[in-house]
């Protein structure tokens, strides 16, 4: 027979709040020095090692020598990567919090369906062939999905199942689309196979600066969102009472995950699992609470991003696996993993 402690006993085991805070606060510098070494370890390996003195001489000194140029090219692929990880891991964080899904990502609602959408109509029927064209395309093309989903799901009636359905509908249908212009325009196939697979090799600074301005204002829409989806997370009615406006919560909350999203899928393509898997795993050390969730998911998606780039120069040299491979290769068994663990904590 067990017998349950007393009030006084369990209070006195329990962490205190300042104490948690400390170690949360500890494990965000913790985190954050990890980033900084994944983003030299990104600048450093390739098809051409560099030493960290050959980093650091191409980072912070004027002067034109092999390393140097090497170390160039390769930060704006690294800047790529933390921006892109970033919000592809802010963007699943808010989506979960919004469907009540912890095993919700960014393709749930169809944005990154509309973005290849819109890509493959800028190949085919526009003729458009750079990079700085696909942007534009796949950015708009996930806004006009994600405004849609909006649309179907309710919009201000909007409730989390619905929005689910109406983005796991648009996505098939999108996805349908898709592969019937590339099977029959081979050169939309040529041209948007690289893309459709995900990957920084193509970062330029022209790239980072179109899509920077997207990505702040997500990331700081997304941050402001932690309390009232905090509240919408005990509950409609609970939420209502403590003063939230559920409609504008949810409205702003597909605006935040839309923008993040669609805009790093416009500058690296569709990029799978990355929204999924950090605020996931995050969730598991910091709790429910978004205030912590955000910060730590906006700090280790670009560890896993940037590491899975790196993983994908190491293994096929002197070529390189794009990272949009590296991340479903490592992300499928860890879904298979989340779910049947979420499966036997039901049971």
């Amino acid at each position: 027979m067990l017998v349950e402690s007393p009030p006084e006993q369990r209070a006195e085991t329990a962490p205190a709040p300042s104490t948690r805070r400390t170690v949360r606060a500890i494990g965000l510098l913790l985190s954050v020095a990890i980033l900084v070494l994944v983003a030299l370890a990104s600048i450093a390996i390739g098809a051409k090692e560099l030493s960290l003195g050959q980093v650091w001489h191409g980072l912070f000194e004027d002067a034109e020598t092999y390393g140097d140029v090497v170390v160039a090219e390769r930060l704006s692929r690294t800047v790529l990567g933390l921006l892109a990880g970033a919000a592809l891991g802010l963007s699943g964080a808010v989506l979960q919090a919004l469907t009540r899904n912890p095993l919700a990502d960014p393709g749930l609602l169809g944005i990154n369906a509309g973005a290849s959408a819109a890509v493959v109509t800028a190949i085919t029927y526009f003729g458009v062939t750079s990079l700085s064209g696909y942007v534009w395309f796949a950015f708009f093309g996930a806004a006009a999905v994600g405004a849609l989903v909006w649309f179907l799901g309710g919009s201000r009636g909007a409730t989390p199942v619905r929005l689910a359905l109406a983005g796991t509908a648009i996505s098939a249908a999108l996805y349908g689309y898709l592969q019937a212009v590339m099977i029959m325009d081979e050169a939309a196939l040529g041209k948007m196979r690289f893309w459709t697979v995900g990957s920084l090799a193509s970062a330029t600074n022209s790239t980072i600066t179109q899509v920077l301005p997207f990505l702040l204002t997500g990331t700081v829409l997304a941050l402001a969102l932690a309390r009232p989806l905090n509240a919408m997370a005990m509950g409609d009615d609970t939420a209502k009472a403590l003063g939230a406006d559920l409609n504008r919560t949810r409205a702003l909350s597909m605006l935040a995950a839309t923008v993040l999203c669609g805009a790093a899928t416009a500058a690296c393509g569709p990029i799978v699992f990355v929204g999924l898997m950090v605020p996931h795993v995050v969730r598991s050390f910091t709790g429910p609470d978004l205030r912590w969730i955000l910060p730590y998911a906006a700090i280790l998606s670009p560890v896993l991003l940037l590491g899975a780039d790196v993983l994908g120069r190491i293994v096929a040299r002197p070529s390189e696996l794009q990272v949009g491979i590296v991340t479903a290769v490592l992300g499928g068994p860890v879904f298979i993993f989340l779910v049947r663990r979420r499966r036997t904590a039901q049971l």
